[in-house]
């Protein structure tokens, strides 16, 4: 049996999380995104997958939004589980914003203007977010500078 790369095991997970999302948020779904080491394509054995949500008729509240999604991690469970068999040890991290909120801003979309891989996106509505981001952020000269693990702005 051949081993797959720890990227080509991420993108087996992205690709089945794709699947539940459309399943389960239907015509509520906007967009989705993954962000920080998987979006960047740089994961290692226990990088967790950030995933953005952007969909509509959500419940109100970081919990009640985080339980709903539980319905599609549950989905999810059997293919992670065999994953980490594989020797990665991976979870998926959900932010989970109606389409008011995404429009709103938020600083974690800072991040997510270079490194941000859009999954879904109805109408562009996420792609249109981070492009006009990125201009204002060129705009006012910004730069992205990395050092270490981490990046900063200035």
């Amino acid at each position: 049996m051949i081993m797959k790369s720890t990227i080509e095991q991420y993108d087996m997970i992205l690709e089945a999380l794709v699947n539940e999302l459309k399943s389960f948020y239907g015509e509520r779904l906007i967009s989705a995104a993954v962000f920080g080491s998987v979006g960047r394509r740089t994961p290692n054995y226990n990088s967790d997958i950030d995933i953005l949500i952007i969909a509509k008729k959500l419940p109100f509240g970081r919990k009640k939004r985080v339980k709903e999604f539980g319905l599609v991690e549950k989905k999810l469970e059997p293919l992670i589980v065999s994953i980490k068999n594989s020797g990665i040890n991976t979870y998926i991290s959900p932010v989970i914003k109606t389409p008011e909120e995404a429009a709103a801003g938020s600083p974690l979309f800072l991040d997510m203007t270079l490194d941000a891989k859009i999954l879904i996106d109805n109408g562009d509505f996420f792609a249109n977010k981070l492009k006009n981001l990125r201009k204002r952020l060129s705009i006012l000269g910004s730069k992205r500078i990395h050092m270490g693990n981490a990046f900063f702005g200035t």
